[in-house]
């Protein structure tokens, strides 16, 4: 089991570890789940994400091509120090992983899932020709900084990050070190992630800490995403399904939409053109229930047209959430359906995503 250079910071704070992606990472810290994630809606809150993949590749003439066969972006398109929302796409047009793409000078700053990464690496390794070099970062540490307070607390550790738009990043000053920064983040509100070398990074979060932000665990960090309508790799994404599917049509390139050019790009045409047989929804049972994955979902007439992948109480909606796969015709906004927990039946709609407002900085 591996950890973070904050394991013993987490331990400190009295943190509950699980395994997760081959880490032991915090799930909750004293105050427990609802109290850190209602923290952060309101305040700010920081979340140990060093478990991802920090992969940097190099740019050379052949290095956007060589990316944009597994990765349907328009890499002509990314400024420099802009991020980008995408996926690694497989020969079925199945989604090896979703990922955060940026441009910096010299190369690209790429975000793997930490379960992912080693096949990730693997995968885009393929597609490079010998002239690309690349590497896994195992030196950096990564600190999500989330919640409407983050920009005025970061700012007064490190200056001028308040200039950063969403989905955009830069090189700042800290004790010395040029360190990365990105506006950007997976809970639904305003947010920095900062990429900081292992060796400062403990009193980087001290820091955090002192100047009123609250550690957050991955319970509190998935309620927070899917009140947002966020997708989790290994829930609502997989090597099955495709992105058009997954309702992520947006973050295929409008050129690679109409061009291609990409692995899988067959079967996501076909998508495109022909629709899908089913398609990623929100979905509000109607009372108390949670719908954890795995619930069948069912028609009014009681046909059988899915499955929920994830389900939660979302704190800051004040009721149950979730989402799912259902056969695309019953997948209008308010459609009547039906769930199955526990051998029993319970009403539920189909339901608009975000379950909460968005609050980013455009």
């Amino acid at each position: 089991m591996e950890k973070t250079a904050l394991y013993n910071f987490h331990k400190n704070l009295g943190a509950k570890f699980v395994s997760f992606a081959g880490y032991e990472m915090p799930i909750q810290y004293k105050e427990g789940i609802v109290k850190e994630h209602i923290s952060t809606r309101q305040s700010a809150g920081f979340f140990d994400v060093s478990h991802m993949g920090q992969f940097f590749v190099t740019d050379n003439k052949s290095s956007e091509q060589s990316l944009e066969k597994i990765i349907p972006l328009d890499f002509k398109e990314i400024k420099i120090n802009q991020s980008k929302y995408s996926f690694l796409i497989n020969d079925k047009g199945g989604v090896i992983d979703d990922l955060i793409i940026t441009r910096v000078k010299g190369g690209f700053n790429i975000i793997l899932n930490a379960a992912c990464k080693d096949n990730d690496i693997k995968e885009i390794s393929k597609c490079l020709n010998s002239e690309s070099q690349y590497e896994l970062r195992s030196d950096l540490s990564l600190i999500a900084l989330q919640g409407p307070k983050s920009e005025s607390i970061l700012e007064s550790i490190i200056k001028n990050v308040k200039q950063l738009k969403f989905m955009n990043g830069g090189y700042f000053e800290y004790k010395g070190e040029k360190i990365y920064i990105t506006r950007s983040g997976y809970t639904g509100e305003d947010g920095f992630e900062i990429s900081v070398p292992n060796t400062k990074v403990e009193n980087f979060t001290k820091t955090l800490s002192e100047k009123g932000a609250k550690p957050i665990g991955l319970g509190a960090r998935d309620t927070l995403r899917l009140e947002a309508g966020l997708c989790l790799y290994g829930h609502e994404l997989n090597q099955d399904i495709n992105p058009i599917q997954a309702n992520l049509k947006w973050a295929i390139s409008k050129r690679r939409r109409e061009e291609g050019g990409f692995k899988g790009w067959e079967k996501i045409k076909d998508d495109l053109q022909n629709g899908v047989s089913k398609i990623r929804v929100g979905i509000k049972p109607l009372g108390k229930i949670i719908a954890r994955e795995g619930t069948k979902i069912f028609s009014s007439s009681d046909e059988e047209i899915g499955i929920i992948t994830s389900g939660t109480f979302g704190p800051s909606v004040q009721s149950p959430v979730a989402m799912g796969y259902v056969k695309n015709k019953f997948s209008k906004i308010d459609s009547k359906i039906i769930l199955e927990i526990r051998g029993k039946k319970y009403d539920a709609v189909v339901s608009k995503l975000p379950f909460y407002k968005k609050n980013y900085v455009r």
